[in-house]
Protein backbone atom coordinates (compact mmCIF):
# COMPACT_ATOMS: atom_id res chain seq x y z
CA UNK A 1 0.00 0.00 0.00
CA UNK A 2 1.69 3.21 -1.14
CA UNK A 3 1.45 6.09 1.32
CA UNK A 4 0.17 8.62 -1.22
CA UNK A 5 -2.67 6.36 -2.37
CA UNK A 6 -4.06 5.35 1.03
CA UNK A 7 -7.73 5.89 1.75
CA UNK A 8 -8.52 6.02 5.46
CA UNK A 9 -12.00 5.20 6.73
CA UNK A 10 -13.19 6.89 9.91
CA UNK A 11 -16.24 5.71 11.83
CA UNK A 12 -17.94 8.74 13.35
CA UNK A 13 -18.54 12.09 11.72
CA UNK A 14 -18.03 14.71 14.43
CA UNK A 15 -15.36 17.33 14.96
CA UNK A 16 -12.62 14.82 15.83
CA UNK A 17 -13.15 13.08 12.52
CA UNK A 18 -13.18 16.47 10.81
CA UNK A 19 -9.80 17.47 12.22
CA UNK A 20 -8.31 14.07 11.40
CA UNK A 21 -9.61 14.35 7.83
CA UNK A 22 -8.02 17.80 7.48
CA UNK A 23 -4.71 16.44 8.77
CA UNK A 24 -4.93 13.48 6.37
CA UNK A 25 -5.46 15.78 3.40
CA UNK A 26 -2.13 17.50 4.13
CA UNK A 27 -0.46 14.08 3.91
CA UNK A 28 -2.16 13.32 0.61
CA UNK A 29 -4.41 10.74 2.25
CA UNK A 30 -8.10 10.58 1.36
CA UNK A 31 -10.68 10.06 4.11
CA UNK A 32 -14.07 8.37 3.84
CA UNK A 33 -16.43 9.06 6.74
CA UNK A 34 -19.18 6.79 8.06
CA UNK A 35 -21.84 8.07 10.45
CA UNK A 36 -25.58 8.49 10.99
CA UNK A 37 -25.84 12.23 10.26
CA UNK A 38 -26.32 13.87 6.87
CA UNK A 39 -24.92 17.31 7.77
CA UNK A 40 -21.83 16.49 9.81
CA UNK A 41 -18.60 18.34 10.67
CA UNK A 42 -16.43 15.57 9.22
CA UNK A 43 -18.65 15.12 6.18
CA UNK A 44 -17.98 18.72 5.15
CA UNK A 45 -14.29 18.00 4.56
CA UNK A 46 -14.11 14.26 3.75
CA UNK A 47 -13.56 12.92 0.24
CA UNK A 48 -16.65 10.75 0.64
CA UNK A 49 -19.36 10.24 3.26
CA UNK A 50 -21.39 7.12 3.98
CA UNK A 51 -24.56 7.76 5.96
CA UNK A 52 -26.00 4.86 7.91
CA UNK A 53 -26.41 3.22 11.29
CA UNK A 54 -23.54 1.37 12.95
CA UNK A 55 -25.52 -1.87 12.68
CA UNK A 56 -26.24 -1.70 8.94
CA UNK A 57 -23.88 -4.38 7.63
CA UNK A 58 -24.68 -3.71 3.98
CA UNK A 59 -23.63 -0.05 4.26
CA UNK A 60 -20.71 -0.90 6.53
CA UNK A 61 -19.42 -3.37 3.95
CA UNK A 62 -19.62 -0.78 1.18
CA UNK A 63 -17.72 1.67 3.40
CA UNK A 64 -15.06 -0.90 4.34
CA UNK A 65 -14.62 -1.98 0.72
CA UNK A 66 -13.88 1.63 -0.27
CA UNK A 67 -10.93 2.14 2.12
CA UNK A 68 -7.59 0.56 2.97
CA UNK A 69 -7.67 0.88 6.76
CA UNK A 70 -10.26 1.96 9.33
CA UNK A 71 -10.23 3.95 12.56
CA UNK A 72 -12.89 5.66 14.69
CA UNK A 73 -13.31 9.08 16.26
CA UNK A 74 -15.28 8.30 19.42
CA UNK A 75 -15.65 5.37 21.77
CA UNK A 76 -19.39 4.76 21.51
CA UNK A 77 -19.07 2.87 18.24
CA UNK A 78 -20.45 -0.63 18.95
CA UNK A 79 -17.65 -3.17 19.44
CA UNK A 80 -19.61 -5.52 17.18
CA UNK A 81 -19.25 -2.97 14.36
CA UNK A 82 -15.48 -2.93 14.77
CA UNK A 83 -15.33 -6.73 14.84
CA UNK A 84 -17.44 -6.98 11.70
CA UNK A 85 -15.14 -4.60 9.80
CA UNK A 86 -12.04 -6.37 11.18
CA UNK A 87 -13.10 -9.45 9.23
CA UNK A 88 -11.95 -7.73 6.04
CA UNK A 89 -9.97 -4.60 7.01
CA UNK A 90 -7.50 -3.61 9.68
CA UNK A 91 -8.98 -1.37 12.38
CA UNK A 92 -6.84 0.76 14.73
CA UNK A 93 -7.07 0.99 17.67
CA UNK A 94 -8.48 -2.53 17.80
CA UNK A 95 -11.65 -3.92 19.35
CA UNK A 96 -9.86 -4.91 22.58
CA UNK A 97 -8.96 -1.36 23.55
CA UNK A 98 -12.40 -0.10 22.54
CA UNK A 99 -14.10 -2.72 24.69
CA UNK A 100 -11.95 -1.74 27.70
CA UNK A 101 -12.73 1.95 27.26
CA UNK A 102 -16.48 1.50 26.76
CA UNK A 103 -17.26 0.10 30.20
CA UNK A 104 -16.01 1.87 33.31
CA UNK A 105 -15.93 -1.33 35.39
CA UNK A 106 -13.84 -3.16 32.79
CA UNK A 107 -11.68 -0.05 32.39
CA UNK A 108 -10.94 0.38 36.12
CA UNK A 109 -10.33 -3.35 36.57
CA UNK A 110 -7.92 -3.43 33.65
CA UNK A 111 -5.97 -0.38 34.82
CA UNK A 112 -5.59 -1.88 38.29
CA UNK A 113 -4.58 -5.27 36.89
CA UNK A 114 -1.67 -3.73 34.95
CA UNK A 115 -0.53 -1.79 37.99
CA UNK A 116 -2.02 1.64 37.27
CA UNK A 117 -3.60 3.26 40.30
CA UNK A 118 -7.13 4.68 40.22
CA UNK A 119 -9.56 6.12 42.75
CA UNK A 120 -11.26 3.54 44.96
CA UNK A 121 -14.23 2.02 43.16
CA UNK A 122 -16.88 -0.69 43.27
CA UNK A 123 -19.27 -2.28 40.79
CA UNK A 124 -22.90 -1.56 41.68
CA UNK A 125 -25.90 -3.61 40.53
CA UNK A 126 -28.43 -2.75 43.25
CA UNK A 127 -29.06 -0.29 46.10
CA UNK A 128 -27.80 -3.00 48.46
CA UNK A 129 -24.49 -3.10 46.58
CA UNK A 130 -24.29 0.67 46.96
CA UNK A 131 -24.74 0.53 50.73
CA UNK A 132 -22.17 -2.27 51.01
CA UNK A 133 -19.64 -0.41 48.87
CA UNK A 134 -19.96 2.75 50.96
CA UNK A 135 -19.37 0.67 54.09
CA UNK A 136 -16.37 -1.15 52.56
CA UNK A 137 -14.65 1.80 50.85
CA UNK A 138 -15.17 4.18 53.78
CA UNK A 139 -14.89 7.42 51.83
CA UNK A 140 -16.91 10.53 52.54
CA UNK A 141 -18.07 11.49 49.07
CA UNK A 142 -18.51 9.51 45.87
CA UNK A 143 -19.51 9.83 42.24
CA UNK A 144 -22.04 7.25 41.08
CA UNK A 145 -21.87 6.72 37.31
CA UNK A 146 -23.38 4.63 34.56
CA UNK A 147 -20.79 2.26 33.13
CA UNK A 148 -21.50 3.16 29.50
CA UNK A 149 -22.25 6.19 27.35
CA UNK A 150 -21.54 8.82 29.99
CA UNK A 151 -19.55 11.87 28.92
CA UNK A 152 -19.43 15.62 29.63
CA UNK A 153 -21.11 15.07 33.00
CA UNK A 154 -23.94 12.90 31.66
CA UNK A 155 -24.83 9.68 33.44
CA UNK A 156 -23.48 10.53 36.88
CA UNK A 157 -24.54 11.88 40.24
CA UNK A 158 -22.87 12.78 43.53
CA UNK A 159 -23.49 10.26 46.30
CA UNK A 160 -22.56 11.00 49.90
CA UNK A 161 -22.11 8.34 52.55
CA UNK A 162 -25.23 9.64 54.28
CA UNK A 163 -27.43 9.62 51.14
CA UNK A 164 -30.27 7.19 50.50
CA UNK A 165 -28.96 4.37 48.31
CA UNK A 166 -32.32 3.63 46.64
CA UNK A 167 -32.75 7.26 45.55
CA UNK A 168 -29.22 7.55 44.19
CA UNK A 169 -29.46 4.22 42.36
CA UNK A 170 -32.82 5.15 40.80
CA UNK A 171 -31.53 8.51 39.52
CA UNK A 172 -29.36 6.92 36.83
CA UNK A 173 -31.95 4.47 35.49
CA UNK A 174 -29.45 1.65 34.88
CA UNK A 175 -28.90 -1.81 36.33
CA UNK A 176 -25.09 -1.53 36.09
CA UNK A 177 -23.29 1.37 37.80
CA UNK A 178 -19.88 2.14 39.21
CA UNK A 179 -19.19 3.97 42.46
CA UNK A 180 -15.97 5.98 42.51
CA UNK A 181 -14.32 7.84 45.34
CA UNK A 182 -14.53 11.61 44.87
CA UNK A 183 -10.91 12.77 44.78
CA UNK A 184 -9.72 15.96 46.46
CA UNK A 185 -7.35 16.61 43.58
CA UNK A 186 -4.76 19.31 43.12
CA UNK A 187 -5.51 19.42 39.39
CA UNK A 188 -6.78 17.36 36.50
CA UNK A 189 -4.35 16.49 33.74
CA UNK A 190 -4.26 14.42 30.59
CA UNK A 191 -1.62 12.79 28.45
CA UNK A 192 -2.13 12.07 24.76
CA UNK A 193 0.06 9.31 23.41
CA UNK A 194 0.47 8.16 19.82
CA UNK A 195 2.13 4.83 19.07
CA UNK A 196 3.02 3.44 15.65
CA UNK A 197 3.36 -0.11 14.32
CA UNK A 198 7.09 -0.01 15.11
CA UNK A 199 6.34 0.49 18.83
CA UNK A 200 7.63 4.06 18.86
CA UNK A 201 5.58 6.49 20.93
CA UNK A 202 5.08 10.26 20.92
CA UNK A 203 3.63 12.06 23.96
CA UNK A 204 1.81 15.36 24.38
CA UNK A 205 1.56 16.80 27.86
CA UNK A 206 0.86 16.56 30.68
CA UNK A 207 -1.93 19.00 29.87
CA UNK A 208 -3.71 20.83 32.69
CA UNK A 209 -7.48 20.77 32.27
CA UNK A 210 -10.26 22.85 33.82
CA UNK A 211 -13.89 21.80 33.50
CA UNK A 212 -17.01 23.97 33.66
CA UNK A 213 -20.40 22.31 34.11
CA UNK A 214 -18.63 18.94 33.71
CA UNK A 215 -17.41 19.86 30.20
CA UNK A 216 -13.78 20.62 29.38
CA UNK A 217 -13.39 24.41 29.40
CA UNK A 218 -9.65 25.05 29.05
CA UNK A 219 -6.50 23.03 28.44
CA UNK A 220 -3.14 24.58 29.25
CA UNK A 221 0.39 23.51 28.34
CA UNK A 222 2.68 23.28 30.07
CA UNK A 223 0.75 22.09 33.13
CA UNK A 224 1.59 23.77 36.42
CA UNK A 225 3.02 20.64 38.06
CA UNK A 226 6.51 19.68 39.15
CA UNK A 227 8.92 17.57 37.14
CA UNK A 228 8.41 14.51 39.33
CA UNK A 229 4.67 14.46 38.61
CA UNK A 230 5.35 15.02 34.90
CA UNK A 231 7.58 11.96 34.88
CA UNK A 232 5.00 9.83 36.70
CA UNK A 233 2.22 10.81 34.29
CA UNK A 234 4.31 10.01 31.22
CA UNK A 235 5.35 6.63 32.62
CA UNK A 236 1.71 5.72 33.28
CA UNK A 237 0.70 6.64 29.73
CA UNK A 238 3.60 4.70 28.20
CA UNK A 239 2.76 1.66 30.30
CA UNK A 240 -0.88 1.71 29.22
CA UNK A 241 -0.02 2.14 25.52
CA UNK A 242 2.47 -0.72 25.69
CA UNK A 243 0.17 -3.09 27.59
CA UNK A 244 -2.73 -2.65 25.14
CA UNK A 245 -0.44 -2.83 22.10
CA UNK A 246 -1.68 0.54 20.94
CA UNK A 247 -1.52 1.46 17.28
CA UNK A 248 -3.14 4.85 17.01
CA UNK A 249 -3.76 7.60 19.55
CA UNK A 250 -5.26 7.52 23.02
CA UNK A 251 -5.93 10.08 25.71
CA UNK A 252 -5.58 9.26 29.39
CA UNK A 253 -7.29 11.53 31.91
CA UNK A 254 -5.70 11.63 35.37
CA UNK A 255 -6.00 13.29 38.76
CA UNK A 256 -2.99 14.75 40.57
CA UNK A 257 -3.63 14.34 44.29
CA UNK A 258 -2.61 16.82 46.96
CA UNK A 259 0.31 14.49 47.77
CA UNK A 260 1.49 14.44 44.14
CA UNK A 261 0.24 10.96 43.31
CA UNK A 262 -1.23 10.13 39.89
CA UNK A 263 -4.65 8.44 39.66
CA UNK A 264 -5.86 7.35 36.23
CA UNK A 265 -9.46 8.34 35.58
CA UNK A 266 -10.60 7.56 32.03
CA UNK A 267 -9.18 6.15 28.79
CA UNK A 268 -10.21 7.70 25.48
CA UNK A 269 -9.07 5.38 22.61
CA UNK A 270 -8.92 8.26 20.14
CA UNK A 271 -7.80 11.84 19.70
CA UNK A 272 -8.79 13.95 22.70
CA UNK A 273 -10.40 17.36 23.27
CA UNK A 274 -7.51 18.36 25.55
CA UNK A 275 -5.11 17.97 22.62
CA UNK A 276 -6.71 20.37 20.16
CA UNK A 277 -3.97 22.93 20.89
CA UNK A 278 -1.47 20.64 19.13
CA UNK A 279 -2.85 21.73 15.74
CA UNK A 280 -1.33 25.17 16.22
CA UNK A 281 1.43 24.66 18.81
CA UNK A 282 3.22 21.64 17.31
CA UNK A 283 4.71 20.76 13.95
CA UNK A 284 2.84 17.44 14.13
CA UNK A 285 -0.61 17.57 15.77
CA UNK A 286 -2.41 14.76 17.57
CA UNK A 287 -4.63 14.47 14.48
CA UNK A 288 -1.69 14.01 12.15
CA UNK A 289 -0.31 11.41 14.58
CA UNK A 290 -3.68 9.65 14.43
CA UNK A 291 -3.55 9.51 10.64
CA UNK A 292 0.12 8.52 10.57
CA UNK A 293 -0.15 5.69 13.07
CA UNK A 294 -3.29 4.02 11.73
CA UNK A 295 -2.01 4.32 8.15
CA UNK A 296 1.30 2.62 8.93
CA UNK A 297 3.47 5.73 8.97
CA UNK A 298 5.94 6.52 11.78
CA UNK A 299 5.03 8.94 14.55
CA UNK A 300 6.25 12.51 14.21
CA UNK A 301 7.96 14.82 16.68
CA UNK A 302 5.36 16.00 19.26
CA UNK A 303 7.52 18.78 20.77
CA UNK A 304 5.59 22.07 21.04
CA UNK A 305 7.07 25.21 19.52
CA UNK A 306 4.77 27.40 21.68
CA UNK A 307 2.99 27.34 25.01
CA UNK A 308 -0.77 27.28 24.58
CA UNK A 309 -4.17 27.72 26.19
CA UNK A 310 -7.08 26.07 24.40
CA UNK A 311 -10.64 27.24 25.21
CA UNK A 312 -13.68 25.27 24.12
CA UNK A 313 -16.56 27.21 22.61
CA UNK A 314 -19.59 25.54 24.19
CA UNK A 315 -23.10 26.37 23.06
CA UNK A 316 -23.65 30.13 22.90
CA UNK A 317 -19.96 30.75 23.66
CA UNK A 318 -19.52 30.58 19.90
CA UNK A 319 -21.26 33.95 19.67
CA UNK A 320 -18.25 35.48 21.42
CA UNK A 321 -15.94 34.47 18.59
CA UNK A 322 -15.55 38.08 17.45
CA UNK A 323 -13.65 38.76 20.70
CA UNK A 324 -10.85 36.51 19.44
CA UNK A 325 -10.41 37.90 15.92
CA UNK A 326 -7.89 40.48 17.08
CA UNK A 327 -6.47 38.55 20.05
CA UNK A 328 -2.72 38.18 19.70
CA UNK A 329 -1.74 34.57 19.03
CA UNK A 330 -5.34 33.38 18.72
CA UNK A 331 -6.04 30.44 16.36
CA UNK A 332 -9.76 29.97 15.69
CA UNK A 333 -11.36 26.63 14.82
CA UNK A 334 -15.10 26.32 14.15
CA UNK A 335 -16.64 22.92 13.48
CA UNK A 336 -19.34 23.86 10.95
CA UNK A 337 -22.26 22.80 13.14
CA UNK A 338 -25.49 24.41 11.95
CA UNK A 339 -27.37 24.23 15.27
CA UNK A 340 -26.17 25.79 18.52
CA UNK A 341 -27.29 23.90 21.62
CA UNK A 342 -26.46 24.14 25.30
CA UNK A 343 -23.47 21.90 26.07
CA UNK A 344 -22.61 21.38 22.40
CA UNK A 345 -18.99 21.87 21.35
CA UNK A 346 -19.14 24.39 18.53
CA UNK A 347 -15.44 25.11 18.15
CA UNK A 348 -12.30 26.05 20.04
CA UNK A 349 -9.72 28.81 20.20
CA UNK A 350 -6.04 28.23 20.96
CA UNK A 351 -3.97 31.19 22.10
CA UNK A 352 -0.24 30.68 21.53
CA UNK A 353 2.51 32.21 23.62
CA UNK A 354 6.31 32.01 23.28
CA UNK A 355 7.90 29.11 25.16
CA UNK A 356 8.99 30.04 28.67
Amino acid sequence: MKEHSITLGILGSGQLGRMSALAAAELGIKVHIYGPDKDSPAGHVAAKSYIGSYTDKRKLKAFADSVDVVSYEFENIPVETIRYIQETKRVYPDDRLLEIAQNRIIEKKYLNEIGIQTAKWAAIYSPEDLDKAVNDLRCRDYILKTTRFGYDGKGQTVHKASDNAKKSFAKLNSDELILEEMIDFKCEISIIIARDKYGKAAIYGPIENVHKNHILHTSTVPANIDANVVGKAKRVARKLASEVGLIGVLGLEMFVTQKGDILANEIAPRTHNSGHWTIDACAVSQFEQHVRTVCGLPVGNPTPHSDAIMTNLIGKDVNKIKNFYETKGACIHLYGKSETRNGRKMGHVTVLKPLK
